[in-house]
C-alpha cells in the first residue's frame, strides 16, 4: 500500500533501549522468580509447558558431525511466540512467559483432568475468555504423558476406530445465529427487549376484548405487526447470508484417504482420524497433525492469517518417524492422545504411537483450520479436531443481538410515559365510573410511529456517512460501510476503543532506515531516493537476481560495504553478514515478465527480519540460498556458503538470538542481534569501549526518533569451544525434562564476551494518519487500548511511534503466571495508581497541572488467570485509572474478554476495531464492531457493524457522523415524546372539562393524519440533515464529543423538562381558546378543528425554534406541513358523510379563531424562547460556545478564535 509518511512525533522509547523520562514499574515478585526457577527441574507441571514439545527429527542424529546437529532449526520462528516453536529453539521465560501464550494454564489454575468437551447441535458452550475453558486448563503440564481419560484418541486413517467410543464433532460448521425452529421465538424475544413492544401488544391484547375495544381488533394489531415484521425479515436476510457463507464453506472439496487413495470429499463429512492431504495455496479444513510434507526434512510452510492476523510465514514440522511414510503405499498404524478440545491457538499437548516408539507432539506438529499451505507442494495430516471442536470456532464466540443505548435508555422513559398514561385512563375511569372506550387518542402518547421515524433516520444518516467521500480510501478503493442500521447513534457516546495492532494501526511493514557500524553513524539524511538508485543485482547462469524490495541506501556505507581489505571493510562486511545470517528468512523466487530477471522475495515471521536481510541485499550481502544445513549469500558478486550448524532463538529473558556458523575457511562464528538492554551484558567493552560509547549513543538518537534499535555483535570461537558447545547442545536438546532451561542455559554460555559490531534503526510502518487519530481520540475523551497478538515489545513500540504511550507516562508490567502472582502484581499496581493518582491531584490543585497518566502493559498469560475469575475486579479497578493500555500476546477470545470486562463493569460505550478473523469475537462483543477491509481477509468487515479502509477515519465517523447522529436522535426522541404527549394532555383537558363525556372534539381521521401527515416528516428531516456545529469544528475541538459521553442531550432530567413544557404548552392550547369561546355557541367540531391546528402549528415552530441549519428541503417539511394541516382538515370537514361537517370553514370566517391561533403560539412558545435565551448567554455549554465561536468566524472578525472547552474528567454519569 504506497502511501506518505504521516508526521510523526518522536518517541522516547523503543523496546531494549534506556532512555528519557520514563518510569517502568515491573511488578512481579524476585522471590517468586527464585522460587519457580528452583523448581523447574523438579516439576512435571512446570510453567515450561514447551520442554517436552518434540524436536524436528533429524536433530536427534547426535552423532559428532558438526552439520548436522541442529542445522533444521533455521526454519524456526524469529520472533517470540507469535506461533509455537520446535522445543530444541524455545526458552521460554521461567517466570515471565511473555513470548507465548502457551504456558497460560498452570499447575495454579487446574486441579483437575481433562474432560470431552461436547456440544449438542446449535447449542453453545459457555464462553470462558481467560482461560480456554473450565475442562482443560492443563496447558502448562507435561507433554510427555497423557492419561486415557483426560486425552482424545485418535487412530490415524481409521476414523470408525477413532469415533468408536465417543462421536466426536463432524466437520461441518454453522455461524448462523437462528434455525428455522429458533427464528420465531428467538427473534421476537430479541424484539420485545423494546418496552414500547410489550405496550402496543398489552392494548392489542385488551383490544381483542370486546367490553374494552376502542377500535377495530384487526387495526390495533396492524401497526405493531408491521413494524415486527420488518425487522424480522432485515434479521432473516442478515442470518440467511451467514448460512449461505457457511454452506459454501462446508462445501469446499478436500483431499482425505480413502481405500489407500485421495478421494475428493466435502469439508463438513471429513472425520476425526482421517489423513488428508492439502496442496500449496489451499486452506487447512480441520486441526490436524502433520504426518509428512513434501519437503524433505518435513518443513511445512503457513500463514495464519485467519487465526492471529498475522500475514508472515511460519513454520510447522513433521515428525522423522512419519515423514518418510507413504500412506497410499504403506499403512500407517498408531495411536495419537491429544487434549481434548480447547480455544488455545498457542498450545497443543499430545504425544503419537508409532511403530513401537512413542514420539511427543507439540505445536510445531499442528496446523489449524484456517491457516493457509505456502511454500509447500503438499502436506499430510491426521485430522484431531473437526468442524466446531477446532480452535477458530471454539473462538467464534458467535453473532451478538446489539441495541442502541440510546434505545436502551429510551425505554425507561416509555415506562414512565405508560405508568403517566394509566394514571390518566384511571383519573378519567374513576370519574366517570367505567372505561373510556372511544378515548383512543389517549393510547398514542408512546408511539409506535417513533420506532419507524428512528429507523428511517438512521438509513438516512447512514447514506450520508457511506457518501462521505473523507472516509474514501483510495488505496484499496472502498468506501464506508453501514452494516447495521440500529446503532448509528452509539458512535457518539464511545468511551473506550480497543484496537488490533497489525493490519489495524499499522501496515505491518517495516522499513530500513540507518545503521550504526564500528561507532560511525549512518544516518546523516545522505540516502539516496529510491528513484535514483538501480539497487543491487547479482547475475548467475545469464540470470539477474534482485530483491523484490528496495531500500536506500547510504553512499557511503555502500562505498565501504565493497571494500575487503581494510579495517573498516571488514567490520561492515562482518555486520552485513550477521544480518543476513542470523534470522530465519526463507529467500523466494519470483518470476517476472522479463525471463532474464528474477526477483528475491524474503519471507519470514518476522517483519523486522524481513527489513535487515532486504538491508543487507541492497549493500550488496544478498541471501540467495537457505536450507536445512548452510545458507549461501552472495557478497558482491561473490557467492559464499556458510554452514548452519545451531541457532537459539530469540526469548523474551535473553531478548536476543544467535546462530553459529561454519565458515569455508573451517573457522566458526557466532553472530547475536538483539535488544541493546541485554546485548551491553554481553559484549566485552575492553575490546572497544570507544565503539560500544558511540553506539550507546547513536541508539539514544534512533529511539528518540521512534524507531526500533538492534544491537549486533559477534565471537570467534575456537575448535574446543565449538566443540564444548556442540556437546552442550546436544545434551540439552535430547533432555526429557527441564529442555527448555539446558537451551537457555547453554545459550547464556556461548553468547558472551562479543565484540561489538554495530546497530540497525527499522521503522515500523504505522497507517496513515494514526498518530494524530489517537491524539484526536484521547482530547475527546475517548480511551484508546490495544489489544494484540504480538509480543510485548513490539506493541510498546508500536505504542510510542503513534502517540498512544509518551514519555512522560507511568507504565506499570504485569507479566505472571500463576493466579497468585497476578493477584499480588494486581494489588501492587493498584497501591501504585492510587498513589500516583493522589499525587497528581495535589500537583494539580497547587499548579494546575495535568493528572498523571499511566499505562498499564498486561500479556496474555496473566490475563488467563484474571479474566472469568475474582481478579477481574482488580484489574478492572486498576485498568479504570489508566489512561492507556496495552494487552500482548493475548489469544483472540481473550480480546473479546478484555472488552467484555469492560463493557460489563464500566457502564461505558465499548468500540473494537480490527482487520483479521482474530478479531471477530472482539469486535462482536463490543457495542460497536469496526472491521478494516485491508489485507487479512474478510473476516472482520462479515462480523462488524461497520466497515472501513484506514483506522484514521475513525476521526471523523466518532468525532463528526457519531456527534451529529447521537445529537440528532437524541431531539427527535424527545420531540417525539413532546409532539405526542401534547395532543394526549389536549385531550385530557378536554374530558375534565366536559364533565367526562365519552365524546371527542377531535375527529377520527385528524387523530390519525397527526402523526403520519401533519408532524412526522419534520422530524424525519431534522434527524436526518441538521447539524448543531460544522465539521471543521467538530475536528478542530475534539473536547466536543464529550456530550454524547456525558449523555448530554438525552437524560433524565432533559425528559422530565420536556414533560412541564409539554405541560405548559397544553394549558395553553386548550385553555386560550376555552376562555375565547367560554359564552359563544361553538360547536365541538369547530373548536377540536382550532385545536389541532394549534397543536400542529406549536410542535412545528417548536422544532423550527432549534433548528440549526436550514436547508430548501427543511423549509418544505416545516411549513408544509402547517399547510397540509390546514388542507387536510378543510377536506375532511367538507366532506358530508363525516362529522364537523363544515366545522372549519365555519369558525375560520371569524378573527377570533385567528387571534386564538395567534395568542395560543405567543403563549405557549415565548417561555420556552425565554429560558432559550437566558440559557444561551448565562449558561452555555460547549456546543453553544463553538457555536457562536463559528458565527464569528464567518463573519471574519476573528479568524483564529480560541474555545475554552470544559476539561474533560470523568464525571459521574447522569
Amino acid at each position: 500500500m504506497s502511501q506518505q509518511r504521516p508526521l510523526v512525533i518522536p518517541s522516547q522509547r523503543t523496546p531494549g533501549k534506556e532512555e528519557l523520562p520514563y518510569t517502568p514499574v515491573l511488578l512481579k515478585s524476585i522471590s517468586e522468580n527464585s522460587k519457580t526457577f528452583s523448581r523447574m527441574h523438579s516439576n512435571s507441571n512446570s510453567q515450561f509447558e514447551n520442554e517436552n514439545s518434540p524436536l524436528p527429527d533429524f536433530i536427534r542424529n547426535t552423532s559428532s558431525q558438526r552439520s548436522t546437529s541442529s542445522i533444521q532449526s533455521i526454519y524456526s520462528k524469529a520472533s517470540s511466540g507469535h506461533s509455537p516453536l520446535p522445543e530444541f529453539i524455545r526458552s521460554t521465560s521461567s517466570q515471565r512467559s511473555t513470548s507465548s501464550i502457551q504456558s497460560i494454564h498452570s499447575k495454579a489454575s487446574s486441579g483437575h483432568s481433562v474432560r470431552e468437551v461436547s456440544f449438542e447441535l446449535g447449542s453453545k458452550p459457555s464462553v470462558r475468555h481467560g482461560s480456554m475453558g473450565a475442562d482443560s486448563e492443563r496447558f502448562g503440564s507435561s507433554y510427555k504423558e497423557i492419561n486415557d481419560q483426560d486425552a482424545r484418541l485418535v487412530y490415524p486413517n481409521d476414523p470408525e476406530k477413532t469415533n468408536e467410543k465417543f462421536e466426536f464433532a463432524r466437520n461441518s460448521i454453522r455461524t448462523g445465529k437462528y434455525s428455522i425452529l429458533t427464528f420465531l421465538p428467538r427473534n421476537l424475544f430479541e424484539q420485545f427487549h423494546r418496552v414500547a413492544y410489550i405496550y402496543f401488544l398489552a392494548i392489542a391484547i385488551l383490544n381483542q376484548v370486546p367490553q374494552l375495544a376502542v377500535f377495530g381488533r384487526e387495526a390495533s394489531i396492524l401497526p405493531l405487526a408491521f413494524v415486527l415484521l420488518v425487522t424480522a425479515v432485515k434479521d432473516a436476510y442478515e442470518d440467511y447470508r451467514r448460512h449461505r457463507s457457511d454452506n459454501i464453506e462446508n462445501n469446499r472439496l478436500g483431499w482425505v484417504l480413502v481405500n489407500d487413495q485421495f478421494q475428493q470429499k466435502k469439508w463438513k463429512d471429513i472425520r476425526v482420524g482421517e489423513i488428508i492431504k492439502v496442496s500449496a495455496n489451499e486452506t487447512l479444513p480441520c486441526d490436524m497433525v502433520l504426518l509428512s510434507t513434501s519437503d524433505t526434512t518435513g518443513v511445512a510452510y503457513i500463514q495464519t492469517t485467519n487465526l492471529d492476523g498475522e500475514s508472515n510465514l511460519k513454520t510447522r514440522y513433521a515428525k522423522q518417524e512419519t515423514q518418510m511414510k507413504n500412506p497410499e503405499k504403506e499403512k500407517i498404524t498408531g495411536l495419537i492422545k491429544c487434549e481434548k478440545p480447547n480455544r488455545n491457538i498457542y498450545g497443543f499437548q499430545a504425544n503419537m504411537e508409532i511403530d513401537g516408539k512413542r514420539v511427543s507432539l507439540g505445536p510445531s506438529n499442528i496446523i489449524l483450520r484456517g491457516c493457509e499451505l505456502r511454500n509447500t507442494n503438499w502436506a499430510l495430516g491426521i485430522a484431531v479436531y473437526a468442524g466446531r471442536e477446532t480452535k477458530a470456532m471454539l473462538n467464534n464466540s458467535g453473532a451478538p443481538s446489539k441495541r442502541s443505548r440510546l434505545e436502551t435508555k429510551m425505554n425507561r422513559e416509555i415506562i414512565y410515559l405508560s405508568i403517566f398514561l394509566v394514571v390518566l385512563c384511571t383519573i378519567i375511569s374513576v370519574c366517570h365510573g367505567v372505561w373510556l372506550r372511544r378515548h383512543k387518542e389517549d393510547l398514542i402518547m408512546i408511539p409506535i410511529s417513533l420506532y419507524i421515524s428512528m429507523e428511517l433516520v438512521r438509513v438516512g444518516q447512514a447514506y450520508f456517512m457511506i457518501r462521505d467521500n473523507r472516509m474514501f480510501d483510495e488505496a484499496t478503493n472502498s468506501r464506508f460501510q453501514c452494516r447495521a442500521l440500529n446503532i448509528n447513534e452509539d458512535l457518539g457516546q464511545i468511551k473506550y476503543v480497543f484496537s488490533d495492532k497489525t493490519g489495524t494501526l499499522t501496515e505491518n511493514k517495516m522499513e530500513f532506515q540507518c545503521a550504526s557500524i564500528g561507532g560511525v553513524d549512518y544516518s546523516g539524511g545522505k540516502a539516496v531516493a529510491e528513484d535514483e538508485q538501480t539497487g543491487y543485482s547479482t547475475r548467475v547462469d545469464g540470470q539477474v537476481f534482485k530483491p523484490k524490495m528496495r531500500v536506500k541506501v547510504d553512499p557511503e556505507l555502500l562505498s565501504l560495504s565493497k571494500q575487503k581489505h581494510t579495517d573498516e571493510g571488514r567490520h561492515v562486511r562482518d555486520f552485513f553478514v550477521a544480518l543476513a545470517t542470523c534470522n530465519t528468512i526463507v529467500p523466494l523466487t519470483v518470476e517476472t515478465s522479463d525471463p532474464d530477471l528474477k526477483l528475491i522475495d524474503y519471507q519470514g515471521e518476522s517483519p523486522d527480519e524481513q527489513a535487515l536481510v532486504y538491508a543487507a541485499a541492497a549493500y550488496g550481502y544478498m541471501l540467495i540460498e537457505r536450507t536445512s544445513g548452510h545458507i549461501v549469500i552472495d557478497i558482491q558478486g561473490e557467492r559464499q556458503r556458510f554452514n548452519v550448524l545451531g541457532l537459539h532463538e530469540f526469548d523474551s529473558d535473553r531478548k536476543r538470538m544467535s546462530v553459529i556458523l561454519g565458515c569455508s575457511d573451517d573457522t566458526f562464528k557466532v553472530f547475536v542481534k538483539g535488544a541493546d538492554t541485554t546485548m551491553f551484558n554481553v559484549i566485552d567493552r575492553s575490546l572497544n569501549s570507544n565503539i560500544v560509547k558511540a553506539t550507546e549513543d547513536h541508539l539514544h538518537s534512533y529511539s528518540s526518533n521512534g524507531l526500533r534499535t538492534l544491537v549486533v555483535g559477534k565471537r570467534d570461537l575456537s575448535a574446543s569451544e565449538f566443540e564444548q558447545w556442540q556437546s552442550s547442545y546436544e545434551k540439552a536438546s535430547t533432555a526429557v525434562m527441564g529442555r527448555a532451561a539446558l537451551l537457555r542455559k547453554v545459550a547464556y554460555n556461548i553468547e558472551n564476551s562479543l565484540s561489538i559490531l554495530g546497530a540497525s534503526a527499522i521503522e515500523d510502518k504505522l497507517q496513515q494518519g494514526v498518530p494524530e487519530a489517537i491524539e484526536s481520540l484521547r482530547n475527546a475523551g475517548i480511551k484508546v487500548w490495544v489489544l494484540t497478538g504480538d509480543k510485548q515489545e513490539t506493541a510498546i513500540s508500536i505504542g510510542y511511534s503513534s502517540k498512544l504511550l509518551t514519555s512522560k507516562m507511568t507504565q506499570i508490567v504485569v507479566n505472571n503466571n500463576s493466579k497468585e502472582s497476578c493477584k499480588k502484581g494486581l494489588e501492587d499496581a493498584l497501591v501504585m495508581c492510587k498513589k500516583l493518582t493522589n499525587d497528581s491531584d495535589t500537583t494539580r490543585g497547587n499548579s494546575g497541572a495535568r493528572t498523571t497518566e499511566i499505562a498499564l502493559v498486561i500479556d496474555g498469560t496473566s490475563l488467563v488467570h484474571i479474566l472469568d475469575t475474582e481478579l477481574e475486579e482488580k484489574l478492572f479497578e486498576v485498568a479504570s485509572k489508566c489512561t492507556v493500555v496495552l494487552c500482548c500476546r493475548v489469544a483472540p477470545l481473550q480480546k473479546a474478554g478484555i472488552v467484555a470486562l469492560m463493557k460489563k463493569r464500566a457502564n461505558e460505550m465499548t468500540l473494537a476495531i480490527g482487520d483479521g478473523a482474530n478479531d471477530v469475537s472482539m469486535i462482536q462483543m463490543a457495542d460497536v464492531g469496526i472491521g478494516i477491509s485491508g489485507q487479512e481477509g474478510r473476516q472482520a468487515v462479515m462480523a462488524s457493524d461497520f466497515a472501513m479502509g484506514q483506522f484514521r477515519f475513525l476521526v471523523p465517523l466518532l468525532l463528526v457522523h457519531g456527534h451529529w447522529n447521537y445529537q440528532r436522535m437524541s431531539y427527535m426522541i424527545l420531540y417525539n415524546f413532546y409532539r405526542n404527549a401534547l395532543l394526549v394532555l389536549v385531550l385530557f383537558w378536554y374530558a375534565l372539562f366536559t364533565g367526562f363525556t365519552l365524546t371527542t372534539a377531535i375527529t377520527d381521521w385528524s387523530s390519525v393524519l397527526y402523526s403520519v401527515i401533519y408532524t412526522s416528516l419534520p422530524t424525519i428531516v431534522v434527524g436526518i440533515l441538521d447539524k448543531d456545529l460544522s465539521r471543521t469544528t467538530l475536528l478542530r475541538y475534539p473536547q466536543l464529543y464529550g456530550t454524547g459521553q456525558r449523555q448530554e442531550s438525552y437524560n433524565g432530567k432533559l425528559f422530565w423538562v420536556m414533560i412541564m413544557d409539554t405541560l405548559w404548552q397544553s394549558v395553553a392550547a386548550f385553555f386560550a381558546p376555552l376562555l375565547a369561546y367560554w359564552e359563544s355557541d361553538i360547536d365541538g367540531s369547530s373548536i377540536g378543528d382550532l385545536w389541532i391546528i394549534a397543536v400542529v402549528i406549536l410542535v412545528n415552530l417548536h422544532l423550527a425554534m432549534d433548528i440549526i441549519r436550514w436547508y430548501w428541503i427543511t423549509h418544505a417539511a416545516v411549513w408544509g406541513s402547517i399547510v397540509a394541516t390546514f388542507i387536510c382538515v378543510m377536506v375532511i370537514d367538507a366532506l358530508p358523510f363525516l362529522p364537523g361537517y363544515w366545522a372549519f370553514f365555519h369558525v375560520a370566517d371569524t378573527k377570533l379563531f385567528w387571534a386564538c391561533l395567534l395568542g395560543i403560539t405567543i403563549a405557549a412558545l415565548v417561555p420556552r424562547f425565554v429560558v432559550k435565551i437566558f440559557i444561551q448567554y448565562f449558561r452555555p455549554d460547549d456546543i453553544q460556545i463553538s457555536r457562536e465561536a463559528e458565527k464569528v468566524e464567518n463573519s471574519r472578525e476573528s479568524r483564529d478564535a480560541e474555545i475554552e472547552m470544559n476539561p474533560i474528567f470523568d464525571p459521574p454519569r447522569r
